[in-house]
């Protein structure tokens, strides 16, 4: 006997969930041409062949401003929810919201004067 009631669609779906990428990855490795020649191994850019190095070191900026849109963007993802909900919550939520706009904006003008926007 089935002890969690209602979950037997979780655990099928769980189990296909779990089944496919193995089929995947076990399909293409059967599939996928054998041949190991040195043009295969090789690191193309864009078709082209590669000039310089592949460890070079990029400037700092490029993650500052990658790390200011991840915060920004996951500052999306917590008020959509939110938004769709709005006119069921209360005035308490509101509040709430203002405040982690509040937060964000004290963010976005450290980041601003720290130069973290600057792509100069």
């Amino acid at each position: 006997m089935f002890v969690l009631s209602g979950y037997e669609y979780f655990l099928g779906f769980l189990l296909i969930c779990s089944l496919v990428p193995v089929l995947a990855l076990g399909a293409s490795k059967l599939l996928r041409p054998k041949s190991q020649a040195a043009s295969r191994t090789t690191t193309y850019e864009s078709g082209m062949e590669p000039v310089g190095g592949a460890w070079i070191q990029f400037n700092i900026r490029y993650y500052m401003f990658a790390l200011v849109f991840v915060i920004f963007d996951v500052e999306t993802v917590f008020l959509y929810p939110w938004a769709v909900a709005f006119s069921h919550l209360g005035v308490l939520a509101f509040v709430e919201a203002l405040i982690f706009i509040a937060i964000l904006v004290v963010g976005l003008a450290y980041a601003w004067r720290k130069g973290a926007l600057e792509w100069s």
